[in-house]
């Protein structure tokens, strides 16, 4: 599989994640990260970056991970621990690894961390495979 051409297809055709910055920089066999830069606009009332940023990031690291097995899938559970918060101009990294490969479900887990290596989360994501191909 050529993963570039994966981190490329997955940056432009997930245009939820495309439009919240939480981009995809490497992919191989079982693993993603995904990579974004908290903004002001990121922000919740309380002033720190909004939760479902981190839970973005989390599933397109995972999901970007499931799509090295070259099919489609979507998340039928994923359950995602906040540690801490980040702080606007943090620069944030999702690391997502394959825990268990089946038939038709798959697990990953996956860690977020900012530019400091500081945990401000994991968790863990469960796809089914679709009966359907990839296309890159």
């Amino acid at each position: 599989m050529d993963y570039q051409a994966l981190v490329n297809s997955r940056n432009e055709r997930n245009l939820f994640a495309k439009r919240v910055g939480a981009l995809v920089t490497e992919i191989s066999q079982g693993y993603a990260r995904v990579e974004k830069t908290v903004e002001p606009d990121d922000a919740n009332p309380v002033g720190v970056p909004h939760g479902g940023g981190d839970f973005t990031m989390a599933d397109n690291a995972c999901g970007s991970a499931m799509a090295t097995h070259g099919c489609m899938a979507v998340t039928v559970n994923a359950s995602y621990n906040f540690f801490r918060s980040a702080r606007v101009g943090d620069h944030l990294t999702a690391e997502a690894r394959e825990v268990k490969t089946g038939r038709t479900v798959c697990v990953y887990d996956v860690r977020l961390t900012n530019q400091d290596d500081v945990l401000l989360g994991t968790g863990t994501f469960t796809f089914y495979k679709l009966d359907q191909k990839l296309e890159v």
